[in-house]
């Protein structure tokens, strides 16, 4: 089901978009006033709105002109409506899948920074801020991770197992205690006296907030 709204001219476009964003503007590249280019240009600098041009022109030049200004496709006339549709079509599905990526990417939590370290979680690594890498095997991140989503919380060996589990591999109690002495390796200034990373006795570990030390 789609709705469809129907504008004279750019001024009146412009109106409509404000009180009701669209998914695809089908755009006459000979609009008197502003024309169909302009327009491109415009929306393009504030939206991510799918742009499909229409013109009788056939100058190829236009239409190289009007993708680099930022329209999505460009329909010559005369044209068959059915080939309209399905480009309209597949354009909107495009623009909400892209949406809908960008929304998740900004909703996303930020990378945590452990100590002088920041989580690099799409490359699964850590960067310092002096911008030295270190690297993390796939268990060294996934338990860091796992520290990471929760600050403060005291997390047995049991519940650290349950976190990190995957088909791959079957850690045990003492798989926990290997990794985590590798991490302090990699993050604390001192693996010997951890602040980071912290060791509660008969319960399990647990990463400290900003300023905090433990042993």
């Amino acid at each position: 089901m789609y709705r469809v709204s129907e504008a004279a001219d750019a001024m009146a476009m412009e109106e409509t978009l404000a009180r009701d964003p669209a998914d695809v503007l089908l755009v006459d590249i000979n609009l008197d006033g502003k024309d169909g280019l302009t327009i491109t240009r415009e929306q393009r600098a504030v939206s991510t709105v799918g742009i499909i041009l229409l013109t009788s022109r056939t100058d190829q030049i236009d239409r190289i002109v009007g993708l680099e200004l930022g329209a999505d496709d460009y329909v010559t006339k005369p044209f068959d409506k059915r080939e309209l549709f399905a480009r309209i079509k597949n354009l909107a599905a495009r623009v909400v899948e892209c949406r809908a990526a960008q929304a998740q990417t900004q909703s996303a939590p930020a990378d945590p920074v452990i100590g002088g370290w920041q989580l690099d979680r799409a490359r699964r690594r850590l960067v310092a801020q002096t911008g030295t890498v270190e690297a993390l095997t796939r268990a060294e991140f996934d338990l860091l991770a796992a520290f990471a989503a929760h600050p403060g919380v005291i997390l047995s060996r049991d519940r650290l197992l349950d976190l990190i589990q995957n088909r791959n591999w079957t850690p045990d109690n003492r798989t926990i205690d290997v990794l985590v002495g590798r991490l302090r390796k990699k993050i604390e200034p001192d693996p010997s006296h951890p602040e980071w990373i912290i060791t509660i006795h008969g319960e399990g570990y647990m990463l400290a907030g900003p300023g905090a030390a433990g042993g």
